[in-house]
């Protein structure tokens, strides 16, 4: 049975509480799924990394498709919780693609298999990946109407903005990627090297976006 505090919290972002068990697949199947690839991740070696039996998992999710469609909801649920997080406290105008930018790369640093996933889930194809796009589709239109209205307004240059959003998503999530690439090589890469690339990239879009 969850706790108080876990209940309050699941109340709080509108998602049911899971249990110990089912929380500790969830997080044993991401980072696998994400460093190793799904293909490359079995029920049985998950159950054995986690100390279960394979029956314990099957109990909660009965088959790995069923883990899978689990884990990138749940990766689709945080990746759009922490942009909206960020999105929450920014400005107006370019401060939004700045404070989009700047999440997705702490993310790289605190929460790795999560962006390692997004880039598995775009390998995977359908309908994973329509799954996990669908999940993300309310921040999509919003992001699509904001970029409409920043060359409406001419701070943009007009570009068809479904394509330009892709575009960026996909240009933020390879530079991130290099950064995981090097941690699959066992080179661990600093703050400082992270910084300098989100650097790189702001000041990258700011000249492509802004006249």
């Amino acid at each position: 049975m969850p706790g108080a505090s876990e209940g309050a919290g699941a109340a709080a972002t509108g998602r049911a509480p899971r249990a110990g068990t089912q929380e500790r697949i969830l997080a044993a199947a991401l980072a696998s799924f994400a460093r190793r690839g799904v293909e490359a991740t079995s029920l049985d070696s998950l159950a054995d990394g986690l100390g279960l039996r394979k029956q314990s998992i099957l109990y909660w999710f009965p088959s790995k498709d069923a883990l899978l469609a689990a884990v990138v909801d749940e990766a689709a649920f945080e990746l759009r919780a922490a942009l909206e997080g960020a999105l929450a406290s920014a400005g107006p105008g370019w401060a939004r693609v700045e404070a989009v930018v700047r999440s997705v790369f702490r993310l790289a640093a605190e929460r790795p298999e999560l962006l390692g996933l997004v880039r598995e889930v775009a390998r995977l194809g359908q309908p994973t990946a329509a799954r996990f796009l669908a999940a993300l589709e309310p921040l999509v239109d919003r992001a699509v109407a904001f970029l409409e209205a920043e060359m409406a307004a001419g701070a943009m240059r007009p570009h068809e903005p479904r394509l330009l959003l892709l575009a960026i998503s996909w240009m933020v999530v390879g530079m991130v990627s290099e950064v995981e690439v090097l941690r699959a090589l066992g080179e661990e890469p600093d703050l400082r090297s992270l910084v300098r690339r989100r650097q790189e990239i702001l000041a990258f879009l700011r000249d492509a976006l802004c006249p």
